[in-house]
């Protein structure tokens, strides 16, 4: 049964924006546990446009689910997540241009950088995501690497301009899941997803957590941070509750 996982990497986007104190998203995370999440997701980049070290520190103080944090594999963050000791740690591609991460990390082609940072990370006691496409390669790269969950990108099935294409999309992502629980991978999605798109990729069979931060965070403007939690949860658990309903409809 798939859960909803908050990501709150915005609020602290809207602080950096100022460079103030407020908002703090540390504040956050008992308000987007109490509404329905699981637990708090954040970005801890190289270049700390949003999230800071001091957020990640406070924030593990008083997270009560569990906290995934993404980061990219590089030694100098490696070291830092193992200091911070989140539950979960996500490894995603970055780059200093980009805006938002733009695709799945290239497990196949990074091995190397990526099997070190999982071994590491592991061997400190964190469990290890990667953040990939739905592909057989980066999938069975997973697994070498040793990972012990993958994070499916599902920017290209939440960007399909058609309801063919999205349908193609959510296949891709249905045999992706298939393959990585056959291998013994727990699976994960997220990118793009939002009230109107999620409902399929939640009902997928075998699907544990989705993580969603930009449009809960764009529909909290406008109702409340909590409203918008509960709603995002609400349509996840619904998905689980009667997949049937949802798994060929995108």
């Amino acid at each position: 049964m798939a859960t909803l996982c908050v990501n709150i990497d915005h609020i602290a986007t809207l602080r950096q924006a100022r460079r103030g104190v407020e908002p703090d998203p540390v504040l956050a995370v008992g308000i987007v546990e109490d509404a329905g999440s699981t637990g708090i997701t954040v970005h801890l980049r190289e270049d700390r446009r949003h999230i800071q070290d001091r957020d990640v520190e406070l924030i593990r103080q008083v997270v009560r689910g569990h906290l995934n944090l993404e980061m990219a594999s590089t030694r100098e963050i490696v070291d830092r997540a193992i200091e911070l000791m989140p539950d979960i740690s996500t490894l995603v591609p970055e780059k200093r241009e980009e805006v938002t991460t733009e695709g799945g990390l290239d497990v196949v082609g990074q091995y190397q950088q990526v099997s070190e940072a999982t071994t590491r990370l592991k061997d400190a006691g964190i469990s290890v995501s990667l953040f990939i496409d739905p592909v057989p390669a980066q999938i069975e790269a997973a697994v070498r690497c040793g990972a012990t969950e993958v994070e499916f990108h599902t920017g290209t099935y939440c960007n399909a301009r058609t309801a063919i294409e999205r349908q193609k999309q959510l296949e891709t992502l249905i045999e992706a899941c298939e393959l990585a629980r056959s291998v013994g991978l727990i699976v994960n999605a997220g990118h793009g997803l939002n009230y109107h798109n999620v409902l399929p990729v939640a009902a997928i069979e075998g699907m544990r957590e989705l993580n969603i931060g930009h449009s809960i965070m764009s529909r909290a403007i406008f109702i409340g941070l909590a409203p918008a939690v509960t709603e995002m949860a609400r349509l996840v658990e619904l998905a689980t509750t009667a997949p049937e309903r949802f798994r060929s409809r995108p």
